[in-house]
């Protein structure tokens, strides 16, 4: 059934319940708990219901969670906190500016995190870097959405350490063994200036050239069983889409796949779609799209080329008058 405004929909499918052991996990849990005294990280799991049960969906109107996924370490010795998100709307795109609803504290509110929030879990999606001194200081990630407020912790505790393998497994739902344990993320360059002008109504062209060690080979998401929704499919697929400005004014030529996961939807172009397998790949590693802007203002535009276990994005700033 559904209603609407913040539609109620109600699937008769398995439930899925994720039991995460990342440190956003632990920051959802830091009112009821005191995160602090977590020192356990649990592996990611799937449990299946039986297919009687119902699982609630809202299409609006529900809050966004920012996550703290963990921290990696660089050579330099400092330190890059990864942060991701899961809106918990399913259809609805929340754009929330930097400012008091969008922020991080202490210090500089603008973190480079996203104003435009793509519906559900988005894993992984900004990284923040501290100074090898950052010691035991936290930085505190808040939105406002709804009028619902949450916030992430992000701290160099020793049990938030992210690695390669866990980040692959928590992009792909597999894990890194075999072949995989030589994959390397892809490389991205943005052909032209990474801060262009446009105006309203008038296509803007964009081009990304991509380079991948074509590692993990191309394999389609899952069509059934303990993997539907929660492993993706693998093989580099490259998109473009709005970071940061009122995304629901542009448009994409031609017409990009979701960056996010649908797998409930009939028909959706995503990657966690059962049986969606990425396109070809373009012998020139060029991608090309065409941008067009409904309203004026000032826009940040993703391209993500990701391999299903890791990700490396461009963003090109665009005014718009």
């Amino acid at each position: 059934m559904w209603a609407d405004h913040g539609r109620l929909y109600v699937f008769r499918q398995h439930v899925r319940v994720f039991v995460m052991g990342d440190a956003a996990m632990r920051t959802c849990l830091r009112k009821a708990c005191d995160a602090r005294a977590l020192a356990v990280i649990f592996s990611v799991a799937l449990i299946a219901a039986p297919s009687t049960s119902g699982q609630l969906q809202y299409a609006s109107g529900q809050s966004i969670a920012p996550e703290f996924a963990g921290w990696v370490a660089n050579s330099d010795g400092s330190f890059d906190m990864v942060f991701g998100y899961m809106n918990r709307n399913y259809e609805e795109h929340p754009h929330v500016p930097i400012g008091p609803n969008n922020k991080f504290e202490p210090g500089e509110i603008d973190r480079g995190q996203p104003t435009y929030f793509l519906p559900r879990r988005n894993r992984h999606v900004f990284r923040v870097r501290v100074p090898a001194d950052f010691g035991n200081k936290e930085l505190v990630w808040t939105i406002t959405a709804n009028g619902k407020t949450a916030s992430a912790y992000a701290s160099l505790k020793p049990d938030y350490g992210l690695d390669g393998p866990a980040i692959y497994l928590n992009n792909s739902g597999h894990t890194m063994v075999g072949r995989a344990v030589r994959n390397k993320a892809p490389e991205v360059k943005i052909d032209g200036g990474l801060s262009r002008v446009a105006k309203v109504g008038e296509p803007l062209a964009l081009t990304a050239i991509v380079t991948d060690d074509g590692i993990p080979s191309i394999r389609p998401a899952p069509s059934s069983g303990s993997g539907l929704g929660f492993r993706t499919a693998m093989g580099l697929r490259v998109a473009w889409f709005v970071y940061r400005g009122q995304g629901d004014s542009v448009t994409f030529s031609p017409e990009q796949f979701k960056v996010y996961p649908d797998f409930t939807t009939e028909g959706a172009n995503s990657p966690w779609t059962p049986g969606w397998t990425p396109p070809p790949v373009p012998p020139d590693g060029r991608f090309p799209v065409t941008v067009t802007f409904r309203e004026p203002g000032t826009f940040v535009v993703r391209v993500l080329a990701h391999d299903g276990g890791f990700d490396t994005a461009g963003d090109v700033t665009v005014t718009v008058h």
